[in-house]
Order: C-alpha cells, then sequence, then structure tokens
C-alpha cells in the first residue's frame, strides 16, 4: 500500500456517525496492507472511552467492525450488541454472531440490518444462511426463493444455494453453485472455503491449497481455513508455512488446542529451524499469488484476453511464458508490456514459476500401462498436423500427445490463428487414435 493509499484507521474509528461500507472496506485494506498493527493500536486507545460516560452507539459500532474483521468475535459481540440502529454495524454484528454458532441471535441480527439501511436483499440472503445453519434448511430456501428475481445475479445468493444443496447431500450441485459464486465474487472466501474443502475430501490437495490460500486474502482470515490450510502445508512439508497457520490461529485463540498441539509437533521435529519472517514472507507471497487479475486495473482487451487464456490470478501469470501470452487471440505488445509492468509493481514477471510447470507436464501417471505412458510421451508430429495447427501447438508449448490432452478445446480455441477448423483437425486425428482432449 502506497502512501497516497494509507488508510486514516484513528480518525474512521473515532468518527461520531454510523457506520459506511466504505469505512469498513477502508479497515479491511489497511488490515490487508502494512496498516494491521495501527488497527490493533488505535483500538487499544479507544478501549478507555469505551468504558467511560463519553462511549456512544457510533464508538461502539466503530469498535465493534474493527474487532470482527481482526476475528476476535468475542469481542465484537460485546461492542456490537449495544449498538440497535446501525445498519452496517448490525450486520457485522450478526457475522460475527454466526462464528460464535448463535445463529438463531445472527438471523434476527440480519432481519435488523435489513430494516436499518443495510442492503435488503443481502441481509435477507444471509439470514437465509443463519437459517439454514441453525438446521432448518427448508425454511432457508424458502426464503432464498422469495429473493430469486432479485438476488440471483448475486455470488451470496449462489453460495447460499449451494449450502442447501449441500446440507442435502448433493455435493456435486454444490460445487456448481460455489464456483458460480466465485465466477461473480472472486473474493468470496466462504465459496472458496468450501470449494478448498470439497477439493481436499477428493485427494486434490494443490487445489484445495490454491482455494484455501484465496480464502485468506482477505480478513477476516477463518480459523477453519488457516487449521486445514496448515495441514495440507505440512502434509508436503512446508513446515514453515505450516507453522505459520498455525501461529496465526493461536493469536486469535491462545486456547485453541488444535493450533497449538500441531505447532509443538513441527516445532519438535528433528533438525527443523523455524523462521518466522520467511513463513510470513511465504505466506503473503502465497495470498498474492492467488489475487485475481480482475482485482488490478488492466485494459478490456487485455482482461478479455487472459480470460479467454482461462488466467485468473496473478500466480497464473508466473506459470505461463511470453510466447504463449503472445499466442492468444488479439493479445499484443501493449498487453504483453501492461501485465508485465503489473507483475513488476507486484516484485513479480511472467514465467517466474514456469519450472512448476514443466515439473508438472513431466509427472508420470503411475496409474496408466506402459504403453499408455507410451502413447503420452509420443511426439506430437506423430499426429502429422497441418502446418497451421503444428505452428499453433509451437506457440504453445506442446511438445507431446500428453500435453495435448491436457488441454481443453477453450484452450485451443484461444490460440491466435487456431481456428474451428484446426480444432476439428486435432479431434480427428485424436479420435483415430482412441484419444480426446479434456473436456471434450
Amino acid at each position: 500500500m502506497s502512501v497516497a493509499n494509507l488508510v486514516n484507521v484513528s480518525e474512521i474509528l473515532n468518527l461520531n456517525s454510523p457506520v459506511t461500507v466504505d469505512q469498513v472496506e477502508a479497515l479491511r485494506n489497511a488490515l490487508m496492507g502494512q496498516q494491521a498493527g495501527e488497527v490493533r493500536q488505535a483500538l487499544t486507545e479507544l478501549a478507555p472511552k469505551l468504558e467511560s460516560s463519553e462511549a456512544s452507539q457510533a464508538m461502539f459500532a466503530r469498535a465493534g467492525v474493527a474487532n470482527y474483521l481482526l476475528a476476535r468475535h468475542k469481542a465484537a459481540d460485546e461492542l456490537l450488541s449495544k449498538v440497535e440502529t446501525d445498519g452496517v454495524a448490525l450486520y457485522y454484528h450478526a457475522q460475527s454472531l454466526i462464528s460464535l454458532g448463535r445463529h438463531a441471535e445472527a438471523a434476527l441480527r440480519f432481519e435488523a440490518a435489513g430494516k436499518n439501511g443495510y442492503d435488503r436483499i443481502d441481509a435477507t440472503l444471509r439470514q437465509a444462511g443463519a437459517i439454514r445453519a441453525g438446521g432448518n434448511v427448508d425454511a432457508a430456501e424458502q426464503m432464498l426463493r422469495s429473493v430469486a428475481a432479485s438476488a440471483a445475479s448475486r455470488a451470496e445468493y449462489s453460495f447460499q444455494m449451494g449450502c442447501i444443496w449441500a446440507d442435502r447431500g448433493d455435493a456435486l450441485t454444490a460445487v456448481e453453485y460455489f464456483e458460480r459464486a466465485v465466477d461473480m465474487d472472486a473474493h468470496h472466501s466462504r465459496a472458496l472455503f468450501w470449494l478448498a474443502a470439497e477439493n481436499s475430501l477428493r485427494g486434490n490437495d494443490e487445489e484445495a491449497i490454491r482455494y484455501y490460500e484465496r480464502s485468506l486474502s482477505r480478513p477476516p482470515y477463518f480459523v477453519g481455513a488457516l487449521l486445514n490450510l496448515g495441514l495440507l502445508y505440512e502434509d508436503r512439508e512446508s513446515y514453515q508455512s505450516a507453522a505459520f497457520c498455525f501461529r496465526r490461529i493461536v493469536e486469535f485463540d491462545p486456547t485453541h488446542e488444535q493450533a497449538i498441539l500441531y505447532l509443538k509437533d513441527i516445532e519438535a521435529t528433528q533438525d527443523m529451524y523455524y523462521d518466522e519472517d520467511q513463513a510470513r514472507q511465504e505466506a503473503r507471497m502465497s495470498q498474492l499469488l492467488g489475487r485475481p487479475v480482475t482485482d488490478f486495473e488492466l485494459s478490456v482487451r487485455s482482461r478479455n484476453c487472459l480470460t479467454a487464456m482461462d488466467i485468473n490470478t496473478l500466480g497464473d501469470l508466473t506459470e505461463i511464458s511470453e510466447q504463449e501470452l503472445l499466442a492468444g487471440k488479439n493479445f499484443g505488445e501493449t498487453s504483453l508490456l501492461e501485465i508485465r509492468e503489473l507483475l513488476a509493481a507486484h516484485g513479480l514477471r511472467i514465467g517466474l514459476h514456469l519450472h512448476k510447470v514443466h515439473s508438472r507436464d513431466n509427472f508420470v501417471d503411475q496409474s496408466l500401462s506402459p504403453e499408455e505412458q507410451a502413447t503420452m510421451n509420443r511426439p506430437i508430429g506423430d499426429l502429422a498436423l497441418s502446418v497451421r495447427s503444428r505452428k499453433c501447438m509451437n506457440r504453445l508449448q506442446i511438445q507431446t500427445i500428453g500435453q495435448l490432452l491436457a488441454r481443453t478445446p477453450d484452450e485451443l480455441l484461444a490460440s491466435r490463428n487456431f481456428g474451428v477448423t484446426s480444432l476439428n483437425e486435432i479431434r480427428l486425428k485424436l479420435t483415430e487414435a482412441g484419444l480426446k482432449l479434456r473436456n471434450d
């Protein structure tokens, strides 16, 4: 965060007026940047006023929302329970109550938030979520259906419908709704958490890690996400990153038995040296790489090209070469320069982690027979493609049949000069060999 973008934390917390959504976002940005310590210090300085006769509902509201963003839900509840007419404060009080497992009270506070100026549709969606979490799935679904005409285009609606399907045991439909929610709002932390948990359950640990990291890109940081991410880091022997996650949990809750136990196990590992600064740096880098490209100001052309190439995060840009980017339709030198500048501003560059992609491409699937593995490793030239298709394969750095089969038709069509004719040619050649593209 540059000096020009620094948040006047003390001013926001000491204003004697109802909290606004913009002010909540300003505090959130302060916590995401380098001002987290400043927010904690400002709350400490505000404490004496909250216990004096000077205390007002506005003070309780602002301090309570800041505590919510810090995941101090008990403190947030104590402060926000004193607020009765500030719609934004009521909304965040309800969220803290959800975290504390007090779903019935949360539903009432969400309803009150909608009646006191907060976005009524959003408040209703969250109220339905609280009712569902309290065990009444049918009533929750009925409430969601009642606002569907106005709410169906919102990420929160898709998330809550996903939860309904998950509670009824239909995981596949639930995942579709969660993915839709993330498509609408790349920062929807609860949808990202569910997708991470589902991938972890199915053994897709790398995808699970990516979703957990994305879910932790904005405060408040959910303890469950930190705990699960720490365990996944530990499984792949990234002990410093795991220890960082467990330490963060203990910071939020010094009595959290699981986090304390896991942290002790890591610290007791033979010959392990825990470098907290390095772990913190690694965790911040993971969060940075997980940030969606839609968070940044890009030209419409660049944004559309990245979408067509299924490039969604900064991390995706570090795992692709400049040649592959330039192979995309309508992606030229101007867009390339724009992407270079974006990554350079965050200490990154195009292709920085390209070696990770290459290592994945060379992975041998042990479930395949020797004959099948041999087929996957055959050179792309064995397909006898046309000149145009071969050039597209070269631009995409597709050298083997296995690498081609890992691509989807849409990914191929995003390549410059690669049209439906070339796609049909490749499909025909693969069909003759008894093969097909991914998702085809």
